[in-house]
């Protein structure tokens, strides 16, 4: 009798665990599909970097300007950024915009948060460098954009950096997003059964995935943006992450805003704030008055 009481708590176990295995398979799914031409408005030209693993879009705008690589947030692909790449090249800046690994039309076996992300946002700043030698180069990165940067710890590093809605851990944004979904105590209970997935399909553990740690190292000014409201990376995470942070840094908290595209929740001052912040560390002088 009780051997039988022991596999039927056995079986319950691995019944209840069974979703969330698939949970965690289908949270590292690519995300790619295909994005299509560029707006208009953009006047942007295709790019295909490395070795064609890595799709964009690239615009020109006025020298000495600066250029600004944005990187859009999990799931999403280049087109998510058109919107802010427009404005910007309304303003005079140069841009680039990419599909990260394994999302719109770029290559790549799975989600890994950052991980291998990492790897799309070197190679799109190698080639910023490489075709604007004389340009100064800035980065908005939104979640998942924002904390491949970080990661890739990139050198020399971007001029400025904008980071929006970005996760401390890999960790914290697990039981953030458990907990708005099944409550706290339910939440902090299944984030290790999440996490302990990680190694089989990543390929590393979730203390690989600590963008906190990594960004006192980045050594670029950095405005860092977060709503006020959002659930998802929580304010008191996001003040966790500016005060890691070295200076020159600023902090944003949109009032009123979740976890939502902050240039469409108020793109008067997200554009005031934002495009200032690049254009006080871009803007080259010598340049503009050629």
């Amino acid at each position: 009798m009780k051997r039988s009481r022991i596999l039927v708590a056995a079986v319950a176990f691995f019944l209840s665990i069974t979703p969330f295995i698939y949970v965690g398979d289908l949270l590292t799914r690519p995300a790619t599909e295909p994005v299509g031409p560029p707006p208009d408005k953009l006047h942007a030209t295709s790019l295909s970097l490395a070795s064609g693993s890595i799709a964009g879009w690239h615009f020109q705008g006025t020298p000495g300007k600066g250029v600004v690589l944005l990187l859009h947030g999990v799931r999403g692909n280049r087109r998510w950024m058109s919107e802010r790449a427009i404005s910007l090249r309304g303003k005079g800046f140069s841009g680039v915009l990419i599909d990260l690994p394994a999302h719109g039309e770029s290559s790549g076996e799975r989600i890994t948060f950052g991980l291998r992300e990492s790897k799309g946002v070197i190679v799109a700043l190698e080639w910023i460098r490489q075709h604007y030698p004389n340009e100064k180069v800035g980065v908005i990165g939104v979640s998942l954009g924002g904390a491949a940067l970080v990661l890739g710890q990139p050198s020399p590093p971007p001029d400025a950096v904008v980071l929006e809605a970005v996760y401390p851990t890999i960790a914290e944004a697990t039981a953030d997003r458990l907990t708005m979904r099944l409550g706290g105590t339910v939440g902090q209970l299944l984030t290790p059964l999440l996490l302990l997935q990680l190694p089989f399909y990543i390929g590393t553990t979730h203390t690989s995935l600590r963008p906190i740690e990594v960004l006192p190292k980045l050594g670029s000014p950095i405005l860092i943006i977060a709503g006020s409201e959002d659930e998802h990376t929580t304010r008191t995470e996001t003040e966790r992450l500016f005060a890691a942070a070295n200076e020159p840094k600023k902090l944003w908290l949109v009032e009123g805003a979740r976890h939502v595209d902050l240039h469409a929740f108020d793109k008067e001052a997200y554009e005031n704030r934002v495009f200032s912040f690049l254009s006080r560390y871009l803007t080259r002088i010598d340049r503009l008055e050629e």
